[in-house]
């Protein structure tokens, strides 16, 4: 059979899909993506609303993920860098922490700031020496600890602990008690250390675009779902059978696949709301923490302190709220501005819009990096991809993807 007539079918074009495609396109098969929404991207997706670019949640790219600088064309997408740092609202006050090796304005900012002890600063220096050395094989061998053990095992202060480490990384975890993997925690770190978070230009979607772009040979079927799988058949809601001789499923597969009825994946939600507003209480493009256990706030970011390709008149705000308590999303918007003039003293904001993100990053244990083609293989026609084989990153969706499409490869040249 030549290649272009193997029927390969990936259900999901999240940025996991997306490259299981172009791996696929690259030696020579012509797949089709099947995708429930109306485009591509999965959670990384923007709307423009008002000349406002809002993306589907607070996303960042940290490029120094080795797989994203594998597939993506960073001059293309004319990355926004965020600086390496937080601005901490403690007490009405407005406190700034970073790495000033990285960044010499904030130098004096992080001595001045009070923000942990002069052994907590060491401790972060120390830190960032260890990870640089570290390879990704040692650090998800290692064993699994939570977060906040690792970090109080370290010897950081709970001052430091509580007003930088667990607002920040509560924000990347979407958890506030930082019992996500130590692994998760030197992994993410390293790639903060050694890169820059950044977003796109023209907002977090672009990444899905450039990767629906470089695609040639592939066919999309869009706003179709899929209810059933089984090998060499997907069935699809309106009852349409396909014949497929492989497929891979790139998003929740236990929905899908009789076996794999009882083990659905658990879930991490967030909700992230924009606002306009005149002007900026951060002056740096930094992160906004807040520190105290009670607030619904977790961080506050400006995008319009970054470069975009729309032009809006004025500022835009994105909130990120991890636990909604919840609250309907009329008392949250209300809440939420409530708790901006009391921690931060912003006063005036116009909402523009909310959006609550069920599945916002899956909850995992045993962490991994890297995994073989064949062991992304279910069936002798079905593979799994999606960053819930991994990791909860944009590098472990790329890493998945890739080996789901080499796994398919190597079934229909390696003869059993």
């Amino acid at each position: 059979m030549n290649k272009k007539d193997y029927k390969i079918h990936i259900i999901g074009a999240g940025v996991s899909g997306l490259i299981a495609a172009r791996v696929l396109e690259n030696h020579g098969y012509h797949p089709v993506v099947i995708e429930a929404t109306d485009r591509v991207g999965g959670r990384v997706k923007t709307d423009v609303i008002e000349g406002y670019q809002l993306d589907h949640g607070f996303q960042v790219l940290l490029t120094a993920y080795p797989a994203v600088q594998k597939y993506l064309d960073y001059d293309a997408l004319d990355l926004q860098k965020i600086l390496p740092g937080a601005s901490i609202f403690k007490s009405s006050v407005q406190k700034i922490i970073g790495d000033p090796l990285r960044n010499l304005s904030l130098l004096f900012p992080t001595l001045l700031s009070g923000i942990g002890n002069f052994s907590d600063k060491l401790k972060i220096l120390k830190l960032n020496q260890k990870l640089k050395k570290k390879t990704m094989d040692a650090i998800f061998s290692e064993t699994e600890q939570t977060t906040i053990a690792y970090l109080e095992n370290l010897g950081f202060s709970k001052a430091i602990i509580t007003d930088f480490f667990k607002p920040f990384f509560s924000g990347i975890f979407l958890e506030t008690k930082l019992e996500t993997s130590s692994r998760m925690f030197e992994f993410v770190y390293k790639m903060f250390g050694e890169g820059h978070a950044t977003i796109p230009k023209a907002g977090i979607e672009a990444i899905s675009k450039q990767l629906l772009n470089n695609l040639k040979n592939t066919t999309f079927k869009y706003n179709t779902r899929v209810s059933a799988l089984k090998d060499g058949e997907i069935t699809l809601d309106d009852g349409t059978e396909l014949e497929s001789n492989y497929t891979i499923v790139s998003t929740e597969a236990s929905g899908l696949v009789s076996n794999l009825k009882n083990q659905c994946t658990e879930w991490k939600s967030c909700t992230t709301l924009y606002f306009e507003t005149e002007t900026r209480v951060i002056d740096k493009k930094l992160i906004g923490l807040i520190p105290k256990s009670v607030s619904l706030i977790n961080n506050i970011f400006y995008n319009s302190g970054l470069d975009s390709v729309t032009k809006p008149q004025n500022e835009l705000l994105s909130v990120t709220v991890i636990d909604d308590q919840n609250l309907s999303n009329e008392a949250l918007i209300e809440a939420v501005k409530t708790e901006l003039k009391s921690y931060c003293g912003i006063t005036t904001t116009d909402f523009i819009k909310l959006y609550s993100i069920p599945r916002a990053l899956p909850k995992l244990r045993g962490l991994k990096y890297e995994m073989m083609p064949s062991e992304t293989c279910l069936t002798n026609g079905i593979f799994l991809a999606g960053d819930t084989q991994l990791n909860a990153s944009l590098n472990a969706a790329m890493i998945s993807g890739e080996r789901a499409a080499l796994g398919v490869i190597e079934s229909i040249t390696t003869p059993i």
